[in-house]
């Protein structure tokens, strides 16, 4: 079974002579590094079941905070396991499917946030193999939950090429 945290290491969250914590607040209220698709993140529970993958042994469920804050997105990517996001606000979010190509092609946009009445939803579902790309709406920032069955690997999930 994977660790509670893979061990694919976040990039660098410090300068590397200042010391100085550059994470926006809220990264830094829930101790969030630096996500390699861009944003913010932090795993906060694995499930202590595990199952069997293709890919091998995996929890049989993960959670993560994820962040954007203005002027950040995540790059297209896609991940082998399905995917619910939780919004948790106060901005709006929106995730972006890509299909299940080679590549990806922007196919649908779900929506996270509180206006309910314009279509926005609390949560949203990205299925297993399908591209996804996530960006501010406007210009709050977007705490969400990520929850990834079977868990989360970073051997599982790949970055677009271009």
């Amino acid at each position: 079974m994977t660790e509670p945290h893979d061990s694919a290491e976040p990039a660098s969250t410090e300068p590397a002579s200042a010391g100085v914590d550059v994470r926006p607040e809220t990264a830094r209220r829930f101790a969030l590094e630096a996500h390699p698709e861009g944003g913010w993140f932090r795993r906060t529970w694995t499930a202590t079941a595990a199952v069997d993958t293709p890919n091998g042994e995996r929890p049989a469920a993960t959670c993560i905070h994820y962040l954007l804050v203005p002027g950040e997105h995540s790059a297209w990517h896609v991940v082998s396991s399905d995917e619910i996001w939780l919004w948790h606000g106060p901005g709006t979010l929106e995730l972006r499917l890509g299909g299940t190509g080679a590549e990806p092609e922007w196919t649908e946009t779900i929506v996270l946030g509180p206006d309910h009445a314009a279509g926005h939803v609390a949560q949203g579902l990205v299925p297993a193999g399908v591209w996804q790309e996530s960006r501010l709406a406007g210009d709050a920032e977007v705490l969400a939950t990520c929850f990834v069955s079977p868990g989360f690997s970073f051997a599982d999930w790949r970055l677009a090429v271009s």
